[in-house]
Formats: structure tokens, sequence, C-alpha cells
């Protein structure tokens, strides 16, 4: 993984286990795909938002266009990041730089 040299890493397979890994481990930052089985990354951040309105959030997403208007939202109210797929090791470091500072 790329970043497990550099943080502490949790996987969640969808959305469900997401928002479980989420509450048993509360990290800082949340990198989701936005589309995923069970519930997407959009839905996913709105029930972690309710425990912690501020966590700093990547999506990801092949798709950027079909989710523009919500992602907008997100980058406006909470600082979110975006990534389109596929992407190197140099974009999502500098992207966390940014999202982390």
């Amino acid at each position: 993984m790329m970043l497990e040299e550099t943080h502490e890493v949790r996987l969640a397979r969808d959305g469900r286990d997401g928002y479980l890994t989420y509450l048993l481990f509360e990290p800082d930052l949340v990198i989701t795909d936005i589309e995923m089985p069970g519930r997407n990354g959009l839905e996913l951040m709105e029930k972690i938002r309710i425990h912690n309105p501020m966590v700093k959030t990547i999506y990801i997403s092949g798709d950027q266009n079909r989710f523009s208007s919500p992602l907008e939202e997100e980058k406006t109210r909470y600082g979110a990041g975006f990534l389109r797929k596929p992407f190197s090791r140099s974009e999502l470091l500098w992207l966390l730089s940014q999202i982390l500072r």
C-alpha cells in the first residue's frame, strides 16, 4: 500500500464496513471511493459527519462529472479533496499534504 509506510491505515471493503471501521478507529482522514456497494462514499461521509462534522475526506472516482455538484458542496463546506481514477502515488501524496495541513 502507498500510505502504510507513513500512516496508520485501516481498510474497508464497502460503505457499511467503512462506517464500522470509522467508528472503531476514528481516523483524522477518510479516503473513500464514491461508487461502492452497500453505501456510496457520499452516503458514508454523511453518516460519519454525524460523529465528526469536520473529518478530512478525499473522494476517489472515475466519473467526476456525475458527482460534480455534491463534490463541489463537499469541497466548499468541508474542504474535501478529489482524485480521478487512475491516479499516481505523487498525486495522492500531494493531495494528502494539502488536506492535512
